[in-house]
């Protein structure tokens, strides 16, 4: 994907944290259990990429499309009755991508304890036209010191995540050079 260079009066406002950030919640039925009697971990990861995809939609100002999940990962078990809150925001941009953190809470829907995290994940989300191609997107602007620091550690995933793409490629072309086959 080429995304065209911004001239300096092309480029677009910033926007606050905040802007974009949003929580979605819903209540665990058994329909949405595995075979131990738990939530299913697929259905707590679209319920991740729905309100994700919501936050990176909002932020960009149009259709986003998920690139990749970092780091899903699952603290506690969710049960049936449980209303799980899904909490999103905007880490980082690029020129047409978005890191979105995404903080997964439940708490049991007729008790009045407070919720307790049960996951969280990291997804990177390409703005897109309606061809289908990158489109710019408004640079995130941190407002407290929690999102300079999301800020700061999305970057260093965002190193990490083009290095291992560029090792992994490198290795993948070494072994063909030598007629490995996959």
């Amino acid at each position: 994907m080429t995304v065209q260079a911004l001239r300096p009066e092309d480029e677009i406002p910033g926007k606050p944290t905040s802007a974009s950030r949003t929580t979605l919640s819903h209540i665990m039925t058994g329909s949405d259990t595995n075979l131990l009697g738990t939530v299913h971990g697929g259905v707590i990861m679209k319920l991740v990429d729905d309100a994700a995809g919501a936050v990176a939609g909002r932020h960009s100002g149009g259709p986003a499309v998920t690139a990749s999940m970092d780091e899903m990962v699952f603290l506690e078990p969710v049960r049936v009755g449980d209303l799980v809150h899904v909490k999103a925001q905007v880490n980082w941009t690029g020129r047409s991508s978005m890191e979105v953190g995404v903080r997964v809470m439940a708490e049991r829907w007729n008790e009045s304890t407070p919720a307790q995290q049960v996951g969280s994940a990291y997804l990177v989300f390409a703005a897109v036209d309606a061809d289908g191609k990158p489109r710019p997107v408004p640079p995130v602007l941190p407002e407290t010191e929690r999102d300079q620091r999301r800020y700061q550690e999305a970057q260093i995933r965002r190193t990490h995540r083009l290095a291992r793409r560029r090792a992994i490629r490198e290795l993948r072309e070494k072994r063909a050079a030598e007629g490995m086959e996959d």
